[in-house]
């Protein structure tokens, strides 16, 4: 097994216990054994040191797994979208979009947008037309009626 896979595996179990109502409980825990403790050590600057730098500690090491895990999730993500699009009717172009620039992206999404308002546009003018349509056939049925009355 590869160190690459080992801490891959790691990662995400940490990861996943990381999320788990167990951890907040001990990390909670923690917090409150180490402020009981602070009478007995005369709420010293060792004592204040102690929490300082375990939870840097924790922090700084969490940083690094959690964000393994969300980088696999992202590109598992990315690749099911992919295959959706690759497989659907979609515009295959936007496959491996992820790798733009942020100024390359922007316009993307500019375009999108901007077709996207054509379209309700071009549906709202159909349904004004339709509703135009049908009002005139109405209009014909109601003179025709009249007319022949």
């Amino acid at each position: 097994m590869s160190a690459s896979s080992v801490f891959t595996t790691f990662a995400g179990k940490v990861a996943k216990w990381a999320g788990h109502p167990g951890a907040f409980a001990l990390g909670a825990a923690t917090v409150l054994a180490w402020a009981v403790c602070g009478p007995v050590f005369g709420y010293s600057e060792t004592w204040q040191l102690v929490i300082n730098t375990g939870t840097t500690i924790v922090t700084f090491l969490m940083v690094f797994l959690i964000q393994n895990s969300q980088n696999r999730d992202g590109a598992a993500i990315q690749a099911k979208l992919d295959e959706l699009i690759r497989v659907s009717a979609a515009q295959n172009r936007y496959i491996g979009i992820e790798s733009l620039t942020e100024e390359e992206l922007d316009e993307l999404r500019r375009r999108c947008e901007t077709r996207a308002q054509a379209e309700r546009l071009d549906d709202a003018m159909d349904a004004a037309d339709a509703a135009e349509e049908q009002a005139h056939r109405k209009a014909t049925r109601a003179a025709e009626r009249v007319g022949g009355a």
